[in-house]
């Protein structure tokens, strides 16, 4: 009886253990089966991923190639093309022109105002004078009222200025046998009479009608019509 019973516990205890091991194989071959689905399934996911990150990734490397594409195309250098020098004569005698020289007037608007009171030979010889009187620090209005007193060009000018380009009277040789001088050229002549004025008289401190007149002029009038003639212009 002992036996029977002996043996019956050995069977119970080795079905159990043989329960356990079937289900210790069944939960192992659960876990498996669940790990390979994660992965299979997971498998497409990550493919999917790449497809989509991949296009970006390429995007990016391309990406400034073709900004630097664009760059070529839409922005171009701008090369400043060199002025002539006709041009920059141009501009440097403009920007001369609208300098502010004598009594608030700007170059060009006192060579216009110059202009009014010169007539006949002298016409358009505004600029001339002005030039050269702020040049070489002469008051304008007494160089071109000595001119007007001297060689006329009120009205019309003297053969003196006609045919030796003589402005102002100067006394010298060249003028057609005379004791008068001669020059080439009208701007010459011009020249020449405006830096004689500077020179022998407002280089010296005499800088007005009545200080120039003696020493210019042997007439007692010579002042008196010159200041006139000043008059006239600032009028004008």
């Amino acid at each position: 009886m002992n036996m029977i019973k002996t043996k019956s516990v050995k069977a119970v205890i080795m079905a159990i253990t043989i329960l356990s091991l079937v289900a210790t194989m069944y939960g192992k071959t659960v876990l498996a089966l669940k790990e390979n689905r994660y992965i299979s399934e997971n498998k497409f996911a990550l493919v999917e991923n790449v497809e989509t990150i991949e296009p970006v990734k390429t995007a990016k490397k391309e990406a400034p190639k073709t900004t630097e594409k664009a760059l070529n195309i839409e922005i171009k250098p701008v090369v400043a093309e060199a002025k002539s020098e006709e041009d920059l004569q141009k501009e440097a005698l403009e920007a001369k022109m609208n300098e502010v020289v004598f009594e608030d007037m700007t170059l060009r608007e006192l060579a216009d105002k110059l202009d009014r009171s010169l007539n006949d030979t002298l016409q358009g010889q505004g600029y001339t004078f002005a030039s050269l009187a702020t040049d070489l620090g002469i008051n304008p209005y007494l160089a071109v009222a000595i001119v007007l007193h001297e060689t006329g060009c009120k009205w019309q000018c003297s053969s003196l200025l006609k045919k030796c380009n003589n402005v102002g009277g100067m006394k010298g040789e060249g003028c057609e046998g005379s004791s008068y001088a001669g020059f080439a050229t009208l701007e010459e002549g011009i020249s020449r009479y405006m830096h004689n004025l500077y020179n022998n008289y407002v280089s010296k401190g005499l800088t007005t009608a009545e200080a120039i007149g003696p020493k210019y002029a042997a007439s007692p009038t010579w002042t008196a019509q010159v200041n006139t003639y000043i008059n006239e212009i600032k009028a004008a």
